[in-house]
């Protein structure tokens, strides 16, 4: 008997950390019951299965929807460690949802508890969906099957968007499933696949902090995550960028087009951001990549003081909202060829 209580309380103090991570990474996230319907202006629960798998995400029907028909989609995924109520809260998309009247869609990752510490197999990383191989394309592909069930959708029209290991899901997204996703825009994450193979190119506008402390720009192995010694190794942003570009027939070199900086007599004053495109590419896509300097491992225009501790400070500079929106208005789906 004397055995089996240093074991449980090692078990006991593992569901404690466990909690506390849930509620550092992923924000204290508070249950609401789902709505029988996705009625305009609400936000549901959506439950399916898939892979012998209990999945779910939160389904945002923007205000006034019955007058705008039918409608995009945007797919907004999480970081690891955290879960879509968070990354709802934190990103606050369902403004500019209700304002641009767009479906926003926030999937929950997979992970060794049901609604918290949830990652994304993205490629070679991250966590245990990475570990366990988890089928996430064919969980978002299934996903977006309900999606069209409850609403009328503009299936020319859908876009991903994700913070870190969820910037990372984006990319895998472009690579293998290019016929349903018409645009991507991945914040604070480069891609996490060492090769890939896609059939067609997807247009891509990355945002990313120059000076992120966790996901780093340059490459190479970021910070142990809280509370442990696990370390996750980053591609340099630009040459995964440079790679996809020469995948669309861009030009490798980019061009700057625009600059902006922070408001004077705020915290964020020295903040800059600086928007690259790639010329050239072939059928339309863009390629382009929005270089900050003075934010952290942050959603530009997000809630500002975000885990600045683990995060590093947050920023208004530019708000990733409305440019990805402004981004992916002008991208579709391709028709199929009769």
């Amino acid at each position: 008997m004397t055995g089996t209580a240093p074991v449980r309380a090692r078990r006991h103090a593992l569901r404690l950390l466990g909690a506390l991570l849930a509620l550092v990474l992923a924000g204290a996230t508070v249950p609401f019951a789902a709505r029988a319907a996705s009625e305009p202006g609400t936000t549901v629960i959506v439950t399916l299965r898939h892979d012998g798998m209990r999945r779910t995400a939160l389904l945002h029907t923007p205000a006034h929807a019955a007058e705008h028909r039918p409608l995009p989609v945007v797919l907004n995924f999480h970081g690891g460690g955290g879960n879509a109520l968070a990354q709802q809260r934190y990103s606050r998309m369902d403004a500019l949802a209700d304002r641009e009247r767009f479906i926003a869609v926030y999937p929950n990752g997979t992970g060794m508890l049901q609604d918290s510490l949830l990652t994304w197999n993205a490629g070679d990383c991250c966590g245990v969906a990475a570990k366990a191989h988890i089928d996430d394309v064919g969980f978002v592909r299934a996903l977006l099957d309900e999606v069209v069930r409850r609403l009328p959708v503009d299936a020319s029209r859908v876009y991903a968007t994700g913070l870190s290991n969820g910037a990372m899901m984006t990319y895998r997204l472009a690579a293998e499933l290019s016929d349903r996703i018409a645009a991507i825009a991945p914040v604070a994450g480069a891609t996490a696949m060492p090769a890939f193979k896609a059939a067609r190119a997807v247009a891509i506008l990355h945002i990313h902090s120059a000076d992120d402390p966790r996901a780093i720009y340059g490459g190479g192995l970021g910070p142990p995550f809280p509370f442990t010694n696990v370390r996750v190794p980053h591609r340099p942003v630009e040459a995964s960028l440079a790679r996809w570009a020469e995948f669309a027939g861009c030009a490798t070199a980019p061009e700057v087009e625009a600059r902006r900086t922070g408001a004077a007599g705020t915290s964020r004053a020295a903040h800059t951001a600086t928007l690259y495109s790639y010329p050239g590419c072939r059928d339309g896509i863009e390629v382009a990549l929005w270089k900050l300097t003075g934010a952290g491992h942050v959603w530009p225009g997000g809630e500002l003081d975000y885990l600045p501790r683990l995060l590093g400070p947050g920023t208004d500079v530019i708000d990733a909202n409305v440019e990805m929106w402004r981004f992916f208005q002008r991208h579709r789906v391709p028709a199929a060829p009769k």
